[in-house]
């Protein structure tokens, strides 16, 4: 059985996505920005709109938070816990949330509300890829790369059992074996 990676969003047309979203964020121009990546899976995503932000004349600062709805097993808990939170007071600052990608909107419904009571001016989200279809939370995101097909994602931060994190762009996983049946 021979997988392999189909690539459904390239190097190229991420890196002109990224570039689209930071304008777009950057155009209000706003103050005292802090940008709250949700890890794992938004690393590099987070760290390519960071540096298309500084293009665009932003210097915001940076926090790292880690959620989690699964615990041990593989099929959403329906609660969310904060594994690892941020440092930064929020307090009238404008918040980013950014994350890889929005499907149920559990994650960054709770992450938007605990920002929002933590006392933030504005909390807004940025995603890499909106799967709409699969919405099970009110979350809608402010800057979206891509809508994504209802398929399992792998590749720019986001993984398989710990596998294709490392690729540069989004691919599916395919399996010869299912199509040579």
């Amino acid at each position: 059985m021979t997988k392999r990676i189909e690539v459904l969003f390239s190097e190229e047309v991420i890196a002109e996505t990224v570039g689209s979203l930071a304008r777009a964020v950057a155009a209000p121009r706003p103050d005292d920005l802090l940008v709250v990546a949700i890890l794992k899976g938004s690393f590099m995503f987070a760290a390519d709109l960071l540096r298309a932000l500084h293009r665009e004349g932003l210097a915001p600062q940076v926090e790292f938070m880690m959620l989690s709805s699964y615990g041990a097993g593989t099929v959403s808990s329906g609660s969310v816990r904060i594994v690892r939170d941020i440092d930064t007071d929020v307090r009238g600052r404008q918040v980013l949330l950014v994350d890889d990608i929005l499907e149920s909107g559990r994650t960054l419904a709770f992450a938007r509300a605990l920002m929002a009571e933590r006392g933030a001016a504005s909390v807004k989200v940025a995603v890499l890829l909106d799967k709409p279809g699969k919405r099970q939370a009110a979350c809608e995101a402010d800057h979206v790369g891509f809508v994504c097909p209802d398929k399992f994602v792998v590749g720019y931060g986001m993984d398989a059992a710990h596998q294709w994190r490392q690729l540069p762009f989004v691919g599916v996983v395919v399996d010869d074996a299912d199509k040579a049946a």
